[in-house]
């Protein structure tokens, strides 16, 4: 979705969004229920997902990777993998497989006050901490009407805003 703004090679070599700190475990993918059965059994990419399930107000599911067991230290710093990422591939998930977060990453929808936005994760190495015109113009121009309409459909993806995230949409 975001490849105007982002060039696939530059992600693969970066994968900074594949990997997660004990204190970004918020940022961590949600998966469909649909897809959550599918990759917790075996499956066509050979690597089974452990997830925590959770149900949404409307009666939805979906679920979240548990990777707090892969940490290996203490350190609050120490990064570890999303279980679907090859260290020479990238993301071993095809795209209906993916998760909309991974879709759209370094954006994310957030309910600020009441009001949703779409807001840029500052901590991305390829973007930046500030949004250009022309990720700012994909917003604007189709990609932000996307991201609306999912999250209205799956509302479990909408993260509570944090100060720091710049406001595009």
């Amino acid at each position: 979705m975001l490849s105007k703004v982002l060039s696939k090679n530059s992600c693969a070599a970066c994968k900074f969004c594949c990997s997660f700190r004990r204190k970004s475990l918020w940022e961590t993918p949600l998966f469909s229920y649909e897809t959550v059965d599918k990759l917790s059994r075996e499956n066509e990419y050979g690597v089974v997902g452990e997830f925590r399930m959770f149900q949404t107000a409307q009666g939805q599911s979906f679920g979240r990777l548990v990777l707090e067991g892969n940490y290996r230290t203490d350190d609050p710093e120490e990064e570890v993998p999303c279980t679907f990422l090859d260290p020479q591939k990238g993301c071993i998930l095809k795209g209906e497989d993916k998760p909309f977060d991974c879709s759209i990453w370094p954006l994310r929808i957030m309910d600020r006050n009441g009001e949703l936005v779409i807001a840029l994760t500052p901590t991305c190495p390829t973007i930046g901490a500030t949004p250009d015109k022309n990720l700012a113009e994909l917003v604007k121009t189709g990609l932000g009407e996307k991201i609306y309409e999912y999250a209205k459909t799956h509302p479990y993806i909408i993260k509570e805003y944090r100060e720091g995230f710049p406001i595009i949409g």
